[in-house]
């Protein structure tokens, strides 16, 4: 019996990092690529080049769709999280089925397609002259990312108990002290990770900015797609590898701060 179980760990394990290497592979790919030194993509052929990597510092085109892809999420992010909190918070002191419905309404966004929401909101952002502007793209993507949050937020308070917040009321707390006190922090985890995932959604937006930005506003992912649409230019692959970079270096650091807060003895 024994070996049978162990027999089905191993091949369970074996299909495990099958996939893991499955998935990754073409990431990998990615690195000897951006250091190729020729002006297509392709392998280095016995040359190492750092030409691409000094292209997303000099050309002022990258670097200002690295400059708008920042400034719309952050600003994007910050619009969800707000309103994707208050809309969890207002449901969860509800519990009722209005907050249900209210739930319900606010996930809508998540199932319709991009190219749908990509079109309704050119037909609505023309008649505000709000194509091709900051304003526009960041409102467009935090109605996006909001949804995101209000799942996060709400899972995050789905096991706190109402009579927290009514136990700081008869304490004599008000009303933002009770919020800012009992409930935000209870709510934190959830907060932070509808933040990841809002920023996350609106650095890899694509189809929307097509359809609503031209040239005032260029992100980088459009940066990208029109970086491939004729000759493939290997500074592609450079972001590509500098942004795998970026998130396996966010993610070790969020690990080794899980684990230090594990590991940290509880003050008396």
């Amino acid at each position: 019996m024994e070996t049978g179980t162990s027999n089905g760990f191993r091949i369970t394990l074996f299909g495990a990092w099958l996939a893991i290497l499955f998935l990754t592979l073409p990431l990998v790919v990615v690195f000897p690529i951006s250091f190729t030194p020729h002006r297509y993509l392709s392998l280095p052929d016995g040359a190492w080049s750092l030409r691409h990597y000094a292209t997303l510092i000099d050309d002022p085109s990258w670097r200002n769709s690295i400059r708008d892809s920042l400034i719309t999420g952050v600003a994007s992010t910050v619009i969800a999280v707000v309103l994707g909190t208050m809309t969890a918070i207002g449901c969860w002191r509800l519990s009722s089925r209005l907050s249900e419905t209210v739930r319900i309404l606010m996930l809508t966004p998540m199932i319709v397609p991009s190219i749908v929401h990509a079109l309704g909101f050119y037909q609505v952002w023309v008649q505000f002259n709000l194509i091709d502007t900051y304003t526009g793209l960041i409102i467009a993507h935090a109605m996006k990312s909001t949804p995101y949050v209000v799942i996060s937020v709400s899972a995050a308070l789905a096991n706190v108990d109402l009579k927290l917040e009514q136990a700081a009321r008869s304490l004599g707390a008000k009303v933002v002290q009770a919020l800012w006190m009992v409930i935000i922090p209870a709510a934190r985890p959830g907060i932070l990770a509808g933040a990841v995932f809002a920023f996350a959604l609106s650095w890899d937006e694509l189809v929307v900015n097509l359809f609503i930005t031209s040239r005032n506003v260029y992100t980088l992912p459009r940066k990208i797609w029109d970086g491939i649409q004729d000759n493939i230019d290997p500074a592609v692959a450079s972001v590509a590898a500098v942004l795998i970079v970026l998130t396996v270096v966010a993610m070790l650091a969020r690990f080794a701060v899980a684990r230090r807060q594990r590991h940290t003895p509880l003050s008396t």
